[in-house]
């Protein structure tokens, strides 16, 4: 056989299907394949579940298996002698035509072994995706090509289901964080303008340890759907985190339509939930923002909405705020100044002071009210105005308003020991202590630790912060009545309550604001106002103390008024407990202190 000759053999083999041609293209000076060898190999292709195509220069087929005519629906025999193009979906059949005129010129594929998933076309026009692992050869001068095919349709199934477990959240179903990012970046690349709102639902996080994880669990997939029920069809829904949620809908102009939108979720979402034999009342803090008015991209946007929130939660939640550009420098300092207090916290910088309350026909000392300083390492002695407003309702509030509440009863109960005159501490509570399901088993925890009697604590709230989530104050208040424990209604006058609050909630002090005792003698407006919260809280038997009583002036005009005690620098500044050791003794029963002026009758 001369040098540039090469042996091409095509043969028919058996017992392949009809029609099925195999191409042996052997080396020179070999001997031409047995016919015996040739069944072997047809018989081996047959048997295999791999599809296995060959095709000649001219995209010809010139060989396939019963698995590649099971596969794309041909009758055994149908395929070979037709071009390849036929398992080859209509709009990539230029592409292949391109790709076959360069390897006739003699240009590289670079096919060799390599694998490439493409979608190929049945015989009945059905496309479904398939990975080729593709290889080319020549016989002389003439090309020729191979496939090995695998059916890819599962596969592609489960990678799309990964993909949508990859931006779903697994419990409800929704998006999760990522989808949802996700879709606002589309969202800003097409150029439309959309509002968005995220929602924290208030105090879950002890709803959760109260109740378990499955009863959290449970509500969480019951906000979900009744988000998915009340919002527009159009609207994008996701759960941002362990208890957020977000809410999109495309909204160019109309501002008023969204507002409508958020009113609608908060009146769905305060209709109680029953999970699991109980029942729930539910409050959120929502924070709105609308694009492109309030971010560029989606980080900025998910961070203003983030700060918005967090203003609605300062405010002790139940309410939802719209996006304003100072909120997000606010929110840069609260964050700094949260991570500075929960360093304070773990180093022992803050501390209780107390200060004494007095009963004004004797003058003497009945109770304090304990007070949160904070030693600060730079800045000195820090009042809780320059520090508190920083925590919202943050978790690092409720720690610091659970370790207040313990270290109080323990100096009560040392007081209590020491001077064994009944002295009762007054402790005030953050919003987020109040509506916790823990509220309770704290209190329970702490009295019992410290041995102190539920009469002497005295739990204080403000009017604004009951009221915000009437219904949850409400079932607290009622629960720590039931302990024993005293409940005062803060700075009462300076809220929005009404005075029939006065008569539904289980109140033990009405302490009287005081704004409306500086000016008692010269204003007739105050004077009237405080002589009718006097006499109301008398009739409703309460107990009344007026706050921030300074001057012998202003203690007469309380006295004539019939307002029964007081508390202010009048009576003494918050000292810590080691002062009040040293500084106030028990005469004939009752507490006092060395230097207090003798009460004006």
């Amino acid at each position: 056989m001369a040098k540039d000759e090469r042996a091409d053999y095509t043969v028919k083999a058996e017992p392949c299907p009809e029609n099925a041609w195999i191409d042996v293209s052997q080396k020179p000076k070999m001997k031409k394949a047995s016919r015996s060898d040739i069944r072997v190999a047809a018989n081996f292709a047959n048997a295999t579940g791999l599809a296995l195509v060959s095709i000649d220069a001219l995209g010809t087929i010139r060989f396939v298996n019963r698995a590649t005519t099971e596969l794309f629906g041909y009758e055994p025999g149908e395929m070979v002698g037709k071009s390849v193009e036929i398992l080859i979906p209509e709009r990539f059949r230029t592409a292949h035509t391109n790709g076959f005129a360069r390897a006739i010129q003699g240009k590289k594929l670079n096919l060799g072994g390599r694998s490439i998933e493409v979608a190929a076309s049945k015989r009945d026009g059905t496309e479904f995706p398939i990975e080729l692992t593709l290889c080319s050869w020549h016989v002389g001068r003439r090309m020729s090509a191979g496939a090995v095919i695998k059916d890819i349709t599962d596969r592609k199934e489960r990678e799309s289901r990964l993909r949508r477990l990859a931006s779903r959240d697994v419990l409800t179903g929704l998006l999760n964080r990522n989808g949802f990012e996700a879709i606002v970046a589309e969202k800003i690349a097409s150029g439309g303008a959309f509002d968005f709102m995220m929602l924290d639902i208030d105090g879950f996080k002890d709803l959760n340890a109260v109740n378990g994880h499955q009863v959290g669990d449970a509500l969480l997939q019951s906000v979900a759907l009744r988000l998915s029920l009340s919002a527009p069809s159009d609207a994008v829904l996701a759960r941002m985190g362990p208890d957020e949620f977000a809410l999109l809908t495309e909204r160019p102009t109309d501002t008023a339509g969204f507002s409508d939108i958020v009113q609608t979720t908060k009146s769905s979402l305060s209709i109680p939930f029953e999970v699991a034999g109980q029942v729930f009342n539910v409050s959120v803090s929502g924070g709105v923002v609308r694009y492109p008015a309030h971010g560029a991209d989606r980080e900025e946007l998910i961070a203003s909405a983030d700060a918005a929130m967090h203003l609605a939660r300062a405010g002790g939640g139940g309410t939802v705020e719209v996006y304003d550009p100072t909120m997000k420098d606010e929110a840069v300092v609260r964050r700094a100044l949260r991570d500075e207090l929960l360093t304070a916290l773990r180093n022992g910088e803050l501390v209780l002071y107390y200060q004494p309350q007095v009963r004004l026909a004797s003058g003497t000392i009945f109770g304090f009210e304990a007070l949160i300083r904070w030693n600060h390492p730079t800045r000195g002695l820090l009042l809780p105005g320059a520090f508190l407003p920083a925590l919202e309702e943050s978790a690092l509030a409720l720690e610091i308003g659970w370790w207040t509440l313990n270290e109080a009863c323990r100096a009560a109960s040392v007081l209590n020991r020491q001077m064994s005159c009944g002295i009762k501490m007054g402790v005030n509570l953050f919003p987020g202590q109040l509506h916790s399901p823990l509220l309770a088993s704290k209190v329970t925890v702490a009295l019992d630790s410290h041995g102190l009697t539920p009469g002497l604590l005295e739990l204080e709230v403000t009017e604004t912060t009951a009221l915000r989530d009437d219904c949850r104050s409400l079932d607290a208040m009622d629960a720590l009545r039931s302990l024993g424990v005293g409940i005062a209604f803060d700075d009462f006058g300076t809220g929005y309550a009404s005075l029939s609050s006065l008569q539904r909630y289980p109140l033990t002090t009405l302490k009287i604001d005081r704004g409306f005792i500086k000016d008692l003698s010269k204003c007739p407006k105050d004077n009237a106002i405080t002589r009718a919260l006097i006499a109301m809280s008398k009739d409703l038997g309460l107990d009344t103390i007026a706050e921030g009583i300074e001057t012998a002036e202003q203690e007469r005009c309380l006295i004539s008024l019939g307002c029964p005690a007081a508390q202010g620098y009048r009576y003494g500044k918050p000292v810590t407990l080691e002062s009040i050791l040293s500084t106030f003794s028990v005469v004939g029963g009752t507490i006092v202190q060395a230097a207090m002026r003798p009460p004006i009758t």
